[in-house]
């Protein structure tokens, strides 16, 4: 009798499983992966969507557009040109910046003297000089709508002396040599345009 009981009991467990807890657990875990993978490949195209649309508003405009009808970055051009060809050290020479709307339809920009930077470099550009943000990085806004076409024009004056971020270290008067200057807002960026600084 007892051993038609231990006779059942295997065949009931065997049929189970129960004598492999482990490969019962091992079931459940691929069976939870498949389930995990149907249910994570959707999930894998929205965030590629999400990444692909991240970078394309990176890419577009930096920074993005802050509403719908504002020029974006590549709807725009600008080009900076010095006053003088050139300029005695302890003068000051004189930029002029124009921005043109080169989209097909008006748009709206914030141009005010915090966003625009213009900054003088040594003729090669390996060193930076001066930016007109680093001792005032902020500015009035200057919101301006341009027509297809339409330019808008700026002026800045520059002592002549260097300057670094937040205006730190002593500002020195730049010596003679070769530089040239660099207009930009947002990520759209002018053309270089030399200028000499002479004894």
């Amino acid at each position: 009798m007892v051993a038609l009981a231990v006779v059942i009991w295997l065949v009931v467990t065997v049929t189970r499983g129960g004598g492999s807890p482990g490969a019962t657990g091992a079931a459940a875990s691929s069976t939870a992966s498949s389930e995990a993978a149907a249910s994570s490949a959707p999930s894998a195209t929205t965030a590629t969507s999400t990444t692909a649309a991240t970078t394309s508003a990176t890419e577009s405009s930096e920074p993005a557009p802050a509403a719908a009808g504002q020029c974006a970055d590549q709807s725009l051009a600008i080009k900076v040109s010095v006053a003088q060809p050139t300029y005695r050290v302890g003068e000051e020479p004189v930029f002029g910046i124009v921005i043109t709307n080169i989209s097909g339809e008006p748009c709206t920009r914030d141009m005010g003297s915090g966003l625009q930077r213009v900054s003088v470099r040594t003729l090669d550009g390996g060193r930076q000089l001066w930016a007109s943000t680093d001792c005032y990085p902020d500015g009035e806004p200057d919101l301006r709508t341009l027509d297809r076409g339409e330019q808008a024009a700026f002026t800045v004056t520059w002592t002549g002396t260097t300057s670094q971020p937040e205006c730190a270290g002593e500002r020195v008067q730049v010596p003679s040599g070769a530089y040239h200057v660099v207009a930009q807002l947002g990520a759209v960026r002018s053309a270089p345009e030399p200028f000499n600084i002479a004894e």
